[in-house]
């Protein structure tokens, strides 16, 4: 699984770890019930916050019937649980789907891996392709038309090949931010919130902006090492400039956020302010909270300035080994997934090899205190107006 917002179950809390797991394995169950097991290796942390911002909307009375109770799964251990199902669960399948099927595409025109080789390229192009109509097809049953993903993966290409030294950033990550703007605004008119859709598309614009900047921040050696097109490195954007904007975007989404009216938005505000927040110090190498100890070891000294400034080195990394490519590391997600590795113990990750504990590990997070932890601000809005803990939420 993948994508920017990787919770740790310490910060959420048991309420809200349990809520966050219903959205990922009601995501991961739509896929399969609509569009059969492979395309479950499409699931990801960041697809589901639709579903949650969908529920999170929801007169209380309709929310109550967006659960059911699912089987056996070995990423549960093979327990049983409360999934999230419906429109919400559906319309995040969809846009998986078809960012699924732009990124195998992606992949395809940078040559990486296997798909290099003619005979496995021909078969990735029919998986994309059929990847990207069955997210046509799910979300036309949500009212949803996902041509304006497609459009933005057509127009991402183009931007790239004229963006050079000078180009603004913005520019280039500006297909992203539209695409995450139209899903996020849709989860308005799923949950009966037409008054939502113009902040949350102001969330999703920004949330794609952070996600596009923040990929390419852990990328970029990975980038310069193979020569792969990196946005920083092909606009001549600092990390410094990077890290400004990245900052300015959580900010952004929380004050958006707060136009907006939620039945129960606890674990949306968590994912996309405090989690959000925690994802940006993790792509930069700096801590998460600024009264708490560094989770990277001392504190940077020479011209990066304190922990959580601009720039910050990144964390001594493993010695390097190959990335896997798409549909290698797709086999390998598999095959931890049978085993339940990724969610009761450590794994290498399928894709870049570095080593990961899974979702249940008996992590020790006393170090990463959260504000809404150390200085219980949030109040039953969780606005955390009254923070003063020096997290800036």
């Amino acid at each position: 699984m993948f994508g920017i917002v990787r919770p740790c179950r310490h910060r959420l809390g048991e309420r809200l770890k349990t809520q966050w797991m219903a959205h990922l394995c009601g995501l991961c169950l739509a896929l399969r019930k609509d569009h059969g097991q492979f395309a479950r290796i499409v699931t990801n942390y960041d697809g589901l916050l639709v579903s949650v911002l969908t529920e999170a909307q929801a007169p209380r009375g309709r929310a109550e019937g967006w659960r059911r109770t699912a089987g056996p799964c070995p990423l549960r251990g093979m327990r049983t649980a409360s999934v999230a199902q419906g429109e919400g669960a559906r319309l995040a399948a969809a846009v998986s789907l078809v960012l699924a099927s732009a990124k195998v595409r992606d992949h395809m025109a940078d040559g990486d891996g296997l798909l290099a080789r003619a005979p496995v390229a021909v078969a990735a192009r029919r998986v994309a392709a059929s990847w990207g109509r069955a997210g046509a097809r799910s979300g036309s049953a949500v009212g949803f038309d996902t041509a304006v993903l497609v459009d933005a993966v057509d127009r991402q290409t183009g931007l790239e090949a004229l963006a050079g030294p000078g180009t603004p950033i913005l520019t280039v990550t500006e297909p992203t931010e539209t695409a995450t703007a139209a899903a996020f605004a849709h989860t308005a008119v799923l949950a009966g919130r037409p008054g939502n859709a113009e902040p949350l598309a102001e969330a999703g614009r920004l949330f794609g902006r952070l996600a596009h900047l923040l990929d390419a921040v852990e990328d970029r050696e990975a980038d310069a090492a193979s020569g792969a097109w990196n946005p920083l490195a092909a606009t001549g954007t600092s990390l410094d400039e990077a890290r400004r904007l990245a900052d300015d975007a959580v900010h952004g989404i929380r004050l958006a956020l707060r136009e907006a009216e939620f039945s129960d938005g606890k674990l949306a505000h968590r994912l996309l302010v405090h989690e959000l927040a925690a994802s940006v110090d993790r792509a930069f190498g700096t801590v998460a909270c600024a009264h708490g100890p560094s989770l990277y070891g001392p504190p940077p000294s020479g011209p990066y300035g304190p922990p959580g400034g601009p720039g910050a080195p990144l964390p001594p990394q493993p010695p390097h080994r190959d990335r896997r490519g798409l549909l290698a590391g797709c086999a390998v997600w598999a095959g931890l997934a049978c085993t339940c590795q990724m969610c009761c113990g450590t794994y290498e990750d399928p894709w870049t090899r570095q080593p990961k504990d899974g979702l249940c590990s008996n992590c020790d997070c006393s170090n990463c205190c959260d504000c809404c932890e150390c200085c219980n601000c949030c109040g039953e809005d969780c606005g955390c107006s009254g923070c003063d803990c020096g997290c800036n939420c």
